[in-house]
């Protein structure tokens, strides 16, 4: 449905990881490690890499440290339920600071929609390790046309199915070990 992608996206747990994904100009990462929390140290040296590369960076679930190590957004998961998202006076955002988020199905598409979230990882498109049912790309373009926010396929994307994305009424796709 889209013949080209304006988004393309990875997540990464750490800095170490940054430098062993083959990432191109103009992509973008969200850092996001659920296990232990970013120091704005880690963060900033981050930042700087992915500014050589021209790289855009979002903080999971961390709205205020993405303010301040102004970074280009946040990224807000399936699972925070907060609709306070907007507590952040939005003349404290630089331009072109964003929120974006992640959904599972039609029911989370709307919430992160009533959050404000405009742009949205809906996943899993196909079968992940972590993931044991999918959307496929019927279900996913049924969830697509039911919603006007802008859509990132995402879960189990590989070298053999990414032909298949084409299908789907998205505007990027994000992957982890398609990147690798």
């Amino acid at each position: 449905m889209h013949n080209h992608l304006s988004y393309i996206y990875t997540f990464i747990e750490n800095e170490d990881e940054l430098k062993s994904f083959n990432l191109q100009n103009n992509s973008s990462i969200i850092l996001r490690n659920y296990k232990k929390k970013f120091k704005i140290k880690s963060i900033i040296e981050i930042k700087k890499f992915c500014k050589k590369k021209k790289i855009k960076i979002y903080l999971s679930n961390d709205i205020k440290m993405a303010l301040q190590a102004s970074l280009d957004g946040a990224y807000i998961p399936s699972f925070n339920k907060s609709l306070n998202l907007n507590n952040f006076n939005n003349k404290f955002y630089k331009k072109g600071f964003k929120i974006i988020g992640s959904a599972h199905s039609l029911l989370e598409v709307k919430y992160k929609e009533k959050q404000g979230i405009n742009l949205i990882f809906l996943s899993p498109l196909f079968l992940t390790k972590n993931y044991q049912s999918s959307l496929n790309v019927v279900k996913f373009n049924l969830i697509a046309i039911k919603t006007n926010s802008r859509l990132i396929a995402l879960g189990g994307i590989s070298q053999k199915n990414i032909n298949k994305i084409s299908m789907l009424k998205i505007v990027g796709f994000s992957g982890i070990s398609y990147f690798k």
